[in-house]
């Protein structure tokens, strides 16, 4: 196995663990929680929140700090962190308790998610960083798939206090050796930095806060779909069980799309990809609004399909459009407002749902265009900016 398929495997497994073990967590294991500590199922999701809200705050310093010394170590931190958080999450006795954990997993999340992951893989290859993205996101797309499971079946069989020990030996036991004895450090000289036949970094001052802008819409329409889409789908008439079974092709969706990118739109610049995938929500919004219920598979196939392919976005369009240099930090500004949007998301959009019901789809389609206009925009003034630079 050469160094990069290496590099890709380890960090596709460690980000399936990091993911599944976290930010998938409190679906399954929020309720049985709730009812031992004796406190609402809303407290739990409030630390969680608490937890991302900390992560976005992380961010830039956690990107800074693999722009300089790489992200071997960093990684492997953050499943000693992970592995701390879990277990205290499994002591924890109450609402004190159980903040105080959600706190360690968020400064585990700020350092050991995607943005870190993405960050390390560009300080290892560069420009050349975009399939090594693609091939963890094809790895780790299936965290929920492989973990909730896993999850369920400890707490029914154990109790959650055992599942969460369970996730913090994994990190400790598979996650950290991962990390810490097969990635490599940073490659020395970078001369891969700097790629001829791509277009040169824009310089354009409104490059980042329109990028920023459509992070933050699609990680909300992301992370909204993923707390209320069976609500969602039952609102337009179907029985709760059509709803489960068809909000379960969300995944299947995701994992399809990211190949599809890795196969057929590779070759072209990530704008393309990213242009199609913001388009996919708001247009699968539009028929299960129009059509109802005969529309619902295909919402749910186009939104998973959009929600896959924008992850990898989330890594590759940064590369692309401001180069490797500084990668890091600037993915974690770039991120910061998605973070932040992500931790309301789930509470805004349930108002939505209990005042107008399906009708709540109006304002998604709303953000959905904001976020492809904004792309378009992008796209513009990138196209501009190059061109002027290359003017003889």
């Amino acid at each position: 196995m050469n160094g990069q398929r290496r590099v890709v495997l380890v960090l596709g497994i460690t980000q399936t663990l990091a993911w599944g073990s976290t930010y998938y967590l409190p679906a399954i294991l929020a309720e049985p929680m709730a009812t031992e500590l004796g406190i609402s199922t809303g407290t739990v999701f409030g630390a969680f929140s608490m937890a991302l809200i900390l992560t976005a705050f992380l961010g830039p310093t956690a990107g800074h700090r693999i722009d300089r010394h790489g992200g071997r170590s960093l990684l492997a931190t953050s499943n000693v962190l992970f592995a701390a958080g879990l277990f205290a999450l499994g002591l924890a006795q109450g609402p004190a308790t159980l903040w105080l954990a959600w706190a360690i997993i968020g400064i585990g999340m700020a350092i050991g998610l995607y943005e870190a992951a993405f960050a390390t893989l560009t300080s290892l290859y560069g420009q050349k960083a975009r399939g090594p993205i693609t091939g963890i996101t094809l790895m780790a797309g299936f965290a929920s798939t492989v973990c909730w499971p896993v999850t369920g079946w400890l707490d029914v069989e154990f109790g959650w206090r055992v599942a969460c020990f369970t996730w913090a030996a994994a990190h400790l036991f598979v996650g950290l050796p991962l990390n810490c004895l097969l990635l490599p450090a940073r490659f020395q000289g970078h001369s891969h930095y700097s790629d001829p036949a791509l277009p040169r970094p824009t310089t354009n001052r409104f490059a980042m806060p329109l990028l920023a802008l459509v992070f933050a819409i699609t990680w909300v329409l992301s992370t909204a779909m993923a707390a209320h889409l069976p609500r969602l789908l039952q609102e337009t008439g179907l029985t709760a069980a059509a709803a489960i079974a068809l909000a379960i092709l969300v995944g299947p969706a995701q994992v399809a799309a990211r190949f599809l990118e890795f196969a057929l739109l590779r070759p072209f610049h990530p704008m393309v990809s990213a242009t199609l995938a913001s388009a996919a929500h708001p247009l699968g919004a539009m028929a299960l609004l129009i059509f109802g219920a005969p529309a619902a598979a295909l919402f749910t196939l186009l939104h998973g399909a959009g929600n896959g392919i924008l992850t990898i976005a989330k890594g590759t369009l940064p590369l692309a459009i401001f180069g490797p240099q500084g990668y890091g930090r600037r993915q974690g500004w770039l991120m910061a407002p998605a973070r932040f949007s992500q931790a309301f998301a789930p509470f805004l959009f349930a108002l939505l749902l209990e005042r107008f019901g399906s009708g709540a789809l109006v304002v998604s389609i709303a953000l959905g265009g904001m976020a492809l206009g904004a792309l378009t925009l992008l796209q513009h003034l990138t196209r501009h900016d190059h061109e002027t630079t290359h003017t003889p």
